[in-house]
Formats: C-alpha cells, sequence, structure tokens
C-alpha cells in the first residue's frame, strides 16, 4: 500500500472524497428540486421545502445555490447537458439523418423521465411571462432548437433524404411545435405514442432513400 493511501500529509485523498461527497449532494439537490419544480411548479415550490426533501437545512441547500433561482438554472443545465450527451451519438455516426433519428427516440426515452416532462410543459407555460426567471432561457432554448432542428432539415435535403421542396425553417417549427405538443398531451394520455407520431411526420417528408438511411441509423444506448 502507497504513501498516499496511507498518510493523511499526502492531502490528495480527503479533498478529492470531499469533492466527490459535494458533488453528490449537488446533484441530489438538482434531481429532487426538479421533481418539486414539476409538481408544484417553480413559483410555488419553496428552497425550505427542496431541502427538507432532501435531509438537509435551508443553509445547507444554499451553501451549493444561493437562491432558487440558481438552482432552477442547474436544473435547466442539468437537463441541456443530458440532451447533448443523448444526441452526440446520432449527430458523430449518422450526420443529418441521425439527428432526425435522435429526434424519435428522445421522443421514445422522454415517456420514460414524466418528471421532466411535467417541468418543461409547465415552466414553458410559467416562463411565457418577461419577468419570470427563465423566460431568457426558453426564448434563448426554442431558438436553438429551431435553429439547430432546420440545420439538421437542410442538410439532410441537400443529401436527398428528404424531399426537395421542404423548408427547412418551416420544417423546424412544425417539429417543434408536433414535439412539445404531444408532450403536453402525453401527460393527459399515456396512450399516446409520441415517437410513433414524430416517426410518421418525419416519413411523409422523406424519400425513399431517406428511409432506409433513417431506419439504417444504428447509435448504442448511452452509458447509464
Amino acid at each position: 500500500m502507497s504513501a498516499l493511501e496511507t498518510t493523511p500529509e499526502a492531502g490528495v485523498e480527503a479533498p478529492a472524497r470531499g469533492y466527490a461527497k459535494g458533488r453528490a449532494r449537488r446533484d441530489a439537490i438538482i434531481h429532487t428540486a426538479s421533481a418539486h419544480f414539476a409538481e408544484r411548479g417553480f413559483l410555488s415550490a419553496t428552497i425550505l421545502e427542496i431541502a427538507a426533501a432532501c435531509g438537509i437545512s435551508r443553509a445547507g441547500l444554499l451553501h451549493h445555490f444561493p437562491d432558487k433561482e440558481a438552482l432552477l438554472e442547474a436544473v435547466l443545465e442539468a437537463r441541456d447537458v443530458e440532451d447533448q450527451e443523448r444526441f452526440a451519438p446520432y449527430t458523430r455516426g449518422s450526420g443529418a439523418i441521425g439527428v432526425l433519428r435522435g429526434m424519435v427516440d428522445l421522443a421514445d426515452h422522454n415517456r420514460l423521465v414524466p418528471g421532466l416532462i411535467e417541468l418543461f410543459v409547465r415552466l414553458s407555460a410559467e416562463a411565457s411571462a418577461p419577468d419570470h426567471p427563465a423566460h431568457d432561457y426558453v426564448v434563448a432554448r426554442y431558438e436553438r432548437i429551431r435553429s439547430g432542428t432546420a440545420r439538421a432539415l437542410r442538410g439532410a435535403v441537400r443529401a436527398g433524404h428528404l424531399r426537395p421542396d421542404l423548408d427547412p425553417d418551416d420544417a423546424a417549427l412544425r417539429l417543434t411545435a408536433l414535439m412539445d405538443g404531444l408532450q403536453a398531451q402525453w401527460l393527459f394520455d399515456r396512450r399516446i405514442d409520441m415517437a410513433a407520431e414524430v416517426r410518421r411526420t418525419l416519413a411523409e417528408w422523406m424519400t425513399p432513400e431517406g428511409l432506409r438511411a433513417f431506419d439504417a441509423v444504428e447509435v448504442a444506448p448511452p452509458a447509464g
């Protein structure tokens, strides 16, 4: 056994353990806050309730996040990172048609995380108020999604995978509205197959070559 493993003078292991513990605590707070924001809405959920659900004091929670707005920002950032990691294999391996396949698979995955669906449906409605702390985030998120979707659609048109008469910007707007609308309806009726509906719309826009390429996309599920 090395000195690093046995002596506190090395000064490495204890800080590493402390950092890991702090990271785990922070992640647990974000997870709990996501559930509370989804169930009660950002405006109604309180720091005290979230802290109690985490088994820590209000001061303990504020040690990691100075206020509720900072906690909301962390919740949204965590979701964005998760989505980026989920899409990365599709974009690396199959280009534009891979992004479209990724949208269908994301819609299928979302049924496994109803709390996140509830959060974003509720948050999108609440954040329509200009003074809501998430207003600018939601505006920027929609712009980013529409822009990225239009870019993928444009690439798929150039590759011959989508009809040449398809307007990528218009289609991106419609596809974004479809996915969000399906999520809102799915919360009331879990029989709705969100992935099938998204795929059906994309199939209407695809060429025969595009359908073959879409079905040929193979992506290993993300770790964890």
